[in-house]
């Protein structure tokens, strides 16, 4: 398996973007949705003659080993190494002296260095396409970054606020400015339930938005549809929420949430959640849930968010 999944570069310099997906081996919609965005602007140009893109489009595959595996990750998650230390300690070593997650970042920075060196771009923007476990909702992720914030509220999603302070290590923290010679804006996208057939087109709608928030694309050569599928998913959920609460799974820990828990579905304070070996787990406070994890591999039980929009 490839690492580029796809690259397109319009006629007129632009931004360097980047979008990831299978960065959670166990996600594949990303995946399928940028082969098939790739796709779209092979034709585009022959079914509309006055199409135009701006800048280098770069379609990469986050965790080739734990996709190829289809499950999360191999030995750590992808999704919660990107820090610097570690990644000045992974450039400095062989290869054959890493752990797979260890040589999986080092060729994806290696790639993402040589991109920057070759097209010499101004700006670098980062999507990272993921699912979850459980249904009920799409929502976008943002850093502190006012840029960050504008393109995910352009992605028509609840955009959740905060979340970099409750973890660590994700794409969300390492893709900024300091880490990179030129102005760069990272965004999280989550697009639905891991094998919904609907992740991969709102993956699609989400990616084709953000080209067209960054000026990669003209709005006028973006179809509404786009637009509506996203609007129309999100339309009963919050504009607007920050996080409150995580549920952080410990080592050796039984943990198991009680199921049918959604994305988004209000939660009471001490509400009961689920349980592990020393008894029964509840709500600490009331909120949202968010990212209720129902499978295997994960350090997060759940999240809860509370709904900012009017604030």
């Amino acid at each position: 398996m490839e690492r580029v999944i796809g690259r397109y570069e319009g006629e007129e310099k632009g931004p360097l973007f980047i979008c990831f997906g299978g960065m959670h081996g166990n996600e594949p919609a990303g995946v399928k949705a940028l082969k098939i965005i790739f796709k779209m602007l092979e034709i585009e140009p022959h079914r509309n003659p006055t199409f135009k893109f701006k800048g280098r489009f770069l379609g990469l595959i986050g965790n080739k080993k734990a996709f190829e595996a289809h499950q999360r990750f191999i030995q750590k998650d992808l999704n919660r190494q990107w820090k610097p230390d570690n990644l000045k300690r992974i450039l400095n070593s062989r290869p054959e002296h890493l752990l797979p997650e260890e040589q999986e970042m080092q060729e994806i920075l290696l790639l993402i260095r040589k991109e920057i060196k070759d097209y010499q771009p101004e700006q670098m923007i980062i999507l990272d396409i993921h699912t979850t476990s459980a249904f009920g909702g799409i929502f976008t992720i943002v850093n502190k970054d006012e840029e960050s914030l504008r393109i995910g509220s352009q992605l028509h999603a609840p955009v959740i606020k905060g979340m970099i302070d409750g973890i660590s290590g994700t794409t969300l923290h390492f893709f900024i400015d300091k880490n990179f010679p030129i102005k760069t804006t990272a965004v999280t996208f989550e697009a639905g339930q891991h094998q919904e057939p609907q992740a991969i087109s709102r993956s699609v709608a989400a990616i084709i938005n953000c080209l067209r928030s960054i000026g990669a694309v003209d709005g006028d050569d973006v179809e509404n549809i786009h637009d509506q599928m996203l609007q129309d998913y999100s339309k009963n959920l919050p504009k607007i929420t920050e996080l409150l609460y995580i549920y952080s799974i410990q080592e050796d820990e039984a943990f198991e949430l009680l199921p049918g828990f959604r994305n988004f579905q209000a939660i009471e304070k001490n509400q009961l959640l689920g349980k592990n070996q020393h008894g029964e787990i509840r709500a600490q406070e009331a909120g949202l849930m968010l990212m209720p994890l129902y499978q295997k591999q994960g350090e997060d039980g759940f999240f809860l968010v509370r709904d900012i929009s009017d604030n």
